[in-house]
């Protein structure tokens, strides 16, 4: 019992100095973005059946509230991975904005000419603006087609239609197409910059990053544009 007791402190201190150390944010930054792209890629390929009719995209829906049954009740499944993703997102947005604080208390004063755009790369350069309107949009998105409340022609159970009926907006189009490309431009940096935390560096992962980057965002560009063309509907 004591010796248990005389364990625990020391585990909490080496976790907390870990979370405080740089590297160690950028670690947790780096892992937990891995684990978003890994669930935007699965959710890029289950959008993709909306191609394929509404038969196939419901009952993927319905397949996903009834996995794991009858070991999980109905519908714990996605509430585990919502929870998973949701305390992914938090450390996610918490280590940069502090390494953000931190880069800036570290250099106060800004470099006299500073460094242009340019020269930085674009998608670098957006990485924390573009973070944040990311933030805003993935709410209005679960309000729009998974709780309903911004899409007006909303059936519960009936994700198809859903789909259908909110791409059929052009506005709504406007704000996704907006927000697919800050997506790609922070998974194009995102992806690079998390690769060189875990060790890993080069021009094959930058490609690879790229290459992703650029599927995930095609991938689930073509969705509203299957709908506004009449391939969908």
């Amino acid at each position: 019992m004591s010796r248990d007791l005389a364990v625990q402190p020391r585990t909490r201190t080496s976790i907390t100095r870990f979370w405080a150390s740089t590297i160690g944010k950028k670690a947790v930054m780096a892992v937990t973005g891995l684990l978003l792209v890994a669930y935007l890629f699965a959710h890029m390929l289950g959008n993709l059946k909306v191609f394929l009719g509404a038969g196939a995209m419901n009952d993927y829906a319905a397949w996903l509230r009834e996995f794991g049954e009858p070991v999980l009740p109905f519908g714990v499944f996605l509430w585990i991975t919502r929870v998973v993703l949701m305390v992914a997102v938090v450390l996610h947005i918490v280590s940069a904005a502090q390494l953000t604080l931190r880069d800036r208390r570290a250099r106060p004063i800004r470099y006299r000419h500073g460094r242009s755009r340019s020269a930085r790369g674009f998608a670098p350069s957006t990485m924390r603006w573009g973070g944040a309107t990311l933030a805003v949009f993935v709410v209005w998105h679960l309000l729009d087609l998974t709780v309903g409340v911004a899409n007006r022609d909303y059936v519960q159970g009936e994700p198809y239609h859903n789909v259908v009926a909110d791409f059929s907006v052009w506005w709504v189009n406007v704000i996704y197409f907006v927000a697919l490309v800050m997506l790609g431009l922070h998974l194009d940096h995102g992806l690079t910059s998390a690769a060189r935390t875990l060790g890993l560096a080069g021009r094959r992962i930058r490609i690879l990053g790229t290459t992703v980057a650029v599927m995930i965002t095609v991938g689930f560009m073509t969705v509203p544009i299957g709908v506004m063309t009449g391939l969908v509907g």
